[in-house]
């Protein structure tokens, strides 16, 4: 889930490497081998008819969303009751393992967040209903790279797209002003680097912040160029776009234009404290910049991301969530419902977005015109309305269940290259060496 304010995002690196490493050593648990379990029905029944009690896990502002909703969902359905119980991030992860280990215990619906579904249902393939039948009609109103994160095995629906974090860049109007830069100047990351070293030399400032203890923008750099650490179920570490990316970081390390904070709390004070000039990420950060930083309404503006070139991808997205139907569920139906009520509608999503601040997956809502609203706090300018019309361009990519032993040895490669200055060829190149030996996998050739 990556909704506004949250630390989610940015604690997802850590804690999926924990998280994971669970799930990995739980693939012969309760729910290991065989299939998604067939939810049934047909494709025009709607539902059907719908009765008795489910509940929902949750955490933070999605939780919220759900509770306000689950009322009126349960008045259009008489007879249903709708528990929604906000487990809290940190622990999320944990218990849905250990239920899906011992194949109970687990709410009707879970929430988990895109980039990890795919490894829920690698380790655990028979742990989740499949939801093809009432859900696959719906694949073409979803965005693609979220709808990915929810298709497994032979194109099987195993849960539907929620919210996803389509990726721009925040930019602070005085420090370019300043430095006499047009931010629409940015069409490449080239553009970018150059711009920063032109900032920095008129205001003192630097051009982002990163975290050493996680990859920093470089899944989001991987993403906007059509890949994450697999390609076809192979170790795809030292391509040519991981390492236009990672050279990229590097160019930005070299000419001082990073910045290192510790972890979601350093982030937001170091770009309180205008460290930074500018900050790569998603959607959410709107939520973040107004609810923790009211008294810099006016200084931010938002544009498409740099591209790699001229004519390249101007986006990429960070977070996201699903909901899925565990197999242990005993009225899976009802929880079909209540996931088809709160997410295929106009209504309910862009009323979240407004609400909650959870940005649709789910394309009509897009053009909603509240996206095009134009918000005080960004002097005028209509920020949603960016995001809006690059959601449709967020790459696919392959999340697999080998992400979190991927994500430690790619931290470690990272900081070779930003820190310690090595090669960002050579450090991939070892990386992918590491990660192939440690799943089995061939490399991309």
């Amino acid at each position: 889930m990556s909704t506004r304010p949250t630390r989610r995002v940015v604690l997802a690196t850590g804690f999926a490497t924990a998280a994971t490493s669970l799930v990995s050593g739980c693939a012969m648990g309760g729910a290991g081998g065989g299939e998604a379990r067939d939810i049934g029905g047909r494709k025009d029944d709607e539902g059907g008819k719908v009765s008795g009690r489910i509940s929902v896990w949750s955490w933070d502002v999605a939780a919220k969303a759900m509770k306000r909703l689950a009322r009126t969902f349960e008045e259009r359905h008489p007879g249903t009751t709708v528990d929604i119980v906000d487990i809290g991030y940190d622990n999320a992860y944990d218990k849905i393992t250990v239920g899906l280990r011992g194949g109970s215990g687990l709410a009707d619906v879970l929430t988990v967040e895109g980039s990890h579904m795919p490894r829920f249902t690698g380790n655990f393939p028979s742990g989740f209903y499949d939801l093809t039948s009432l859900g696959g009609r719906y694949g073409g109103d979803f965005d693609r790279a979220a709808w990915r994160t929810v298709t497994g095995k032979d194109s099987a629906v195993l849960a539907l797209p929620w919210d996803i974090g389509p990726c721009a860049l925040f930019y602070r109007r005085d420090h370019f002003r300043a430095a006499g830069v047009d931010p629409a100047s940015l069409v490449t990351w080239d553009d970018y680097v150059a711009a920063g070293v032109r900032i920095k030399k008129a205001t003192g400032r630097k051009l982002l912040i990163m975290d050493s203890t996680d990859a920093g923008i470089l899944p989001m750099l991987l993403q906007q160029q059509g890949q994450y650490y697999f390609k076809g179920g192979r170790v795809a570490l030292d391509t040519p776009e991981a390492v236009k990316a990672l050279t990229l970081m590097k160019n930005l390390q070299d000419e001082g234009l990073v910045d290192y904070e510790k972890g979601w709390d350093g982030l937001v004070t170091g770009t309180n404290e205008g460290k930074v000039t500018t900050t790569p990420t998603a959607a959410w950060w709107t939520g973040t910049l107004t609810d923790e930083m009211p008294e810099l309404k006016g200084r931010f503006g938002v544009v498409p991301l740099p591209g790699f070139t001229t004519d390249g991808i101007r986006t990429s997205n960070v977070g996201g969530s699903t909901l899925c139907v565990p197999a242990q569920s005993k009225n899976p139906r009802l929880a079909w419902a209540f996931i088809e009520f709160l997410l295929t509608g106009k209504a309910n999503q862009v009323s979240m977005l407004k609400r909650e601040g959870l940005f649709p997956a789910y394309l009509p809502a897009l053009d909603d015109p509240y996206l095009s609203e134009k918000q005080e706090y960004f002097g005028g300018q209509a920020a949603l309305d960016v995001f809006a019309r690059l959601a449709r361009n967020i790459p696919p990519v392959e999340n697999n269940k080998d992400d979190a032993k991927a994500t430690d040895i790619v931290v470690s490669a990272v900081n070779g290259v930003m820190l310690r200055g090595k090669d960002p060829r050579t450090a991939l190149d070892s990386a992918a060496r590491q990660l192939a030996t440690a799943t089995g996998r061939e490399r991309v050739k």
